[in-house]
C-alpha cells in the first residue's frame, strides 16, 4: 500500500491517479458532461425513525459513534466497503468499450454510466472517511487500490470479469446493475442515517445505467442479427452471477445486519409483518428473479426472431448457495461433471463466440438505432 491517506483530499489524488488507469480521463467526461465534479450527495429521508430491527422505534444514527455496538459498526463499515468496491469494479470491467462504441449515443451513455458509478464509490468513500476514521480512510485507499484486471482482486468474483463487448454490457447494465437496484433499495432503509441518505441519489442515477441495459438489449434483438442462441448466452452468464450477489443462503451475516438495523428487506418501508431472517437473502433473490422475468419479456415483445429469449432456471450456473455444489442444465435438470463439461459452451459464453461477434459487429445493422424502439 501506498503511504496512507491522512484527508479526503488526499483520496481525491488517488481517484484521478485510479481514472487515468483505468482510462476515464477528464477529457472524456467533459467531452459528454461538461463541468461535472464528483460530489457526495445526501437525500432526504422519510423518516428519523428506525422502523425495523431490534432498535425498531429508535431514532436513527447520524454518526457512526451513535451505533451502540461495535459489531454494528464493523457490520455497516463492511456492507459500505462491499458496495463501493462493486462501483469502482464496474468501470474497470468496462473499461475497453470507450474505444469501440457502436454509435456516439452509446458512447455518451457508456460515459454518463461510468461516471455515476465512479460517484456511488466516492460517496461509499466520503463515509468511510468522514465516518469511520482511521480504519474508514485505510478501507477507502484500499478501495482504489484493488482492481478487476491485473491483480483481479475485486472483494466480488463476480467483478473481477472483463466486460469485453457491448451485448456483454448491456446484459451487465441490466442484470448486474438491477442487481444493484436491489441492494440499494435494502441499504435506504438503513438505522445508519448517513447510509441510507446516500441511497436516493444513487438509484435515481442507477435507473438511468439499468434503462440503457435493457434498451440495448432490445435494440439487439429487434436488430435480429446476432443470433438468438448467442446473445441467450450472455443472458444466462450475467443472470447467474447476479442471483449470486445475494449471498448465501439461511444467512447468519444478513440475519444481524437485519436485527441490528443495518440492511433491511428491499420493500421494508411497505411492510409490517415480522421478517422470516433465516430467509432474507433467498426472498430478494426471488423477487429479484420475477423482476428479471419481466424484462426478458420486453425484449422479447421487440425480438425479431421466432425463437424467444429466456430466463434460465434459478439452479443454473450458480456458484454461492445451496445449488452451488453441483451443475445445473437451463431448466433445471441435475447433469454429471462429464455432462456438464459437454453442455457448457452450449449455454455460456466461449472463445468461438467472441469470434463470431467481432464478425457480426462489422455489420452496421447489428444494433437497432434507439428511435426504432419507438417504430
Amino acid at each position: 500500500m501506498a503511504a496512507r491517506i491522512s484527508t479526503f483530499d488526499d483520496w481525491i489524488d488517488l481517484l484521478q491517479s485510479w481514472q487515468s488507469d483505468i482510462g476515464l480521463d477528464r477529457e472524456l467526461i467533459e467531452r459528454f458532461m461538461p463541468g461535472y465534479r464528483f460530489e457526495a450527495k445526501y437525500g432526504e429521508l422519510p423518516t428519523s425513525e428506525i422502523y425495523f430491527g431490534d432498535f425498531k422505534g429508535e431514532r436513527r444514527w447520524e454518526r457512526v459513534t451513535d451505533i451502540p455496538d461495535q459489531r454494528m459498526r464493523d457490520a455497516a463499515l463492511n456492507m459500505i466497503v462491499y458496495q463501493g468496491d462493486t462501483e469502482f469494479a464496474s468501470n474497470e470491467q468496462q473499461r475497453f468499450l470507450v474505444n469501440n462504441a457502436p454509435t456516439e449515443y452509446d458512447l455518451a451513455a457508456l460515459v454518463r454510466i461510468m461516471v455515476e458509478e465512479t460517484r456511488h464509490g466516492y460517496q461509499m468513500c466520503h463515509l468511510l472517511v468522514e465516518q469511520f476514521g482511521s480504519e474508514g480512510r485505510i478501507e477507502a485507499q484500499k478501495m482504489l487500490e484493488r482492481r478487476a484486471f491485473g491483480k483481479k482482486n475485486r472483494l466480488l468474483n463476480a467483478f473481477n470479469e472483463d466486460v469485453t463487448h457491448w451485448l456483454d454490457f448491456f446484459a451487465y447494465t441490466n442484470f448486474m446493475d438491477r442487481d444493484g437496484k436491489f441492494q440499494l433499495t435494502m441499504l435506504s432503509h438503513s438505522a445508519f442515517a448517513p447510509l441510507a441518505a446516500s441511497m436516493g441519489p444513487m438509484l435515481r442515477e442507477e435507473s438511468f445505467h439499468m434503462g440503457t441495459g435493457i434498451s440495448g438489449l432490445r435494440r439487439i434483438a429487434k436488430a435480429g442479427v446476432i443470433p438468438v442462441e448467442i446473445q441467450q448466452k450472455y443472458y444466462n452468464k450475467w443472470i447467474s452471477g447476479s442471483l449470486d450477489l445475494f449471498g448465501t443462503d439461511h444467512s447468519g451475516s444478513a440475519q444481524w445486519a437485519y436485527t441490528w438495523g443495518i440492511k433491511g428487506r428491499v420493500d421494508e418501508d411497505k411492510l409490517s409483518g415480522d421478517a422470516d431472517k433465516e430467509a432474507l437473502n433467498e426472498r430478494a433473490r426471488e423477487q429479484f428473479y420475477e423482476e428479471v422475468v419481466q424484462t426478458v419479456q420486453r425484449v422479447n415483445d421487440v425480438n425479431a426472431n421466432e425463437k424467444k429469449l429466456y430466463v434460465p432456471d434459478m439452479k443454473f450456473n450458480r456458484k454461492i448457495g445451496q445449488y452451488s455444489d453441483g451443475h445445473f442444465s437451463v431448466d433445471g435438470r441435475a447433469l454429471s461433471d462429464d455432462e456438464w463439461k459437454a453442455y457448457e459452451a452450449s449455454v455460456l459464453p466461449s472463445p468461438a463466440d467472441d469470434v463470431l461477434l467481432k464478425e457480426y459487429f462489422k455489420d452496421p445493422s447489428w444494433i437497432a438505432a434507439k428511435g426504432d424502439l419507438r417504430a
